[in-house]
């Protein structure tokens, strides 16, 4: 037999063992939601949302390996991509730092219509301390990828130390900005002063 025949009659090929994975997170995502909403972040251990999930142990950190804070907040790759696609996908004659803003604008506490259970997650991670400093620790852990795309947005030298500056500013707003009661304002406030700080980019 073929590897391509092997493969073709395999019940349980690459795209169904990916769905397969894709659901084992899920339920794992869901079960960690709905205890840590039930008795408190800080009073659910990982091997009770692996049963909750009836997955195993290993299973859940091979799926997140970051432990219960990844549980509800995805890992820095997905942000860092979000974030050069928000640079690079921005339209002709669109600031770097406006099309950053509109990124922000529709994320987490700043999003102005959030689906219900997103809005209890972001509740959940205003309200711990160990996720909001997990939240925050994966944002300006993309400082370096920030900075290189605004460089080559911008036609700067990706060593500029300006921009690296920046980066680390804009990637502090998430946290700063939402722990006041409109944090919505506290994100048009801190982009404002950048866009000052910063014009041309």
């Amino acid at each position: 037999m073929t590897r391509i025949d092997k493969a073709a009659a395999e019940p349980d090929g690459p795209g169904r063992r990916e769905r397969k994975k894709a659901a084992t997170r899920q339920a794992l995502a869901d079960a960690a939601l709905r205890l840590f909403l039930e008795k408190g972040f800080d009073q659910v251990k990982v091997a009770e949302i692996a049963a909750a999930a009836d997955t195993a142990l290993t299973t859940l950190f091979a799926h997140f390996p970051g432990g219960k804070e990844a549980l509800i907040l995805e890992d820095g790759a997905e942000r860092e991509a979000s974030l050069a696609v928000a640079v690079r996908g921005r339209a002709d004659g669109v600031p770097v730092l406006a099309a950053l803003r509109a990124f922000f604008a529709g994320r987490g506490p700043f999003d102005p219509d959030p689906a219900p259970e997103f809005l209890l997650r972001t509740q959940l991670v205003a309200d711990t301390p160990a996720l909001r400093a997990y939240a925050r620790r994966m944002w300006t852990g993309c400082e370096a990828a920030l900075a290189e795309v605004i460089a080559e947005a911008c036609g700067r030298p990706s060593a500029d130390l300006s921009l690296r500056i920046l980066a680390r500013y804009v990637l502090e707003i998430p946290d700063l900005a939402s722990m006041g009661p409109d944090p919505r304002r506290a994100l048009d406030l801190a982009f404002d002063h950048l866009e000052r700080g910063w014009p041309g980019v």
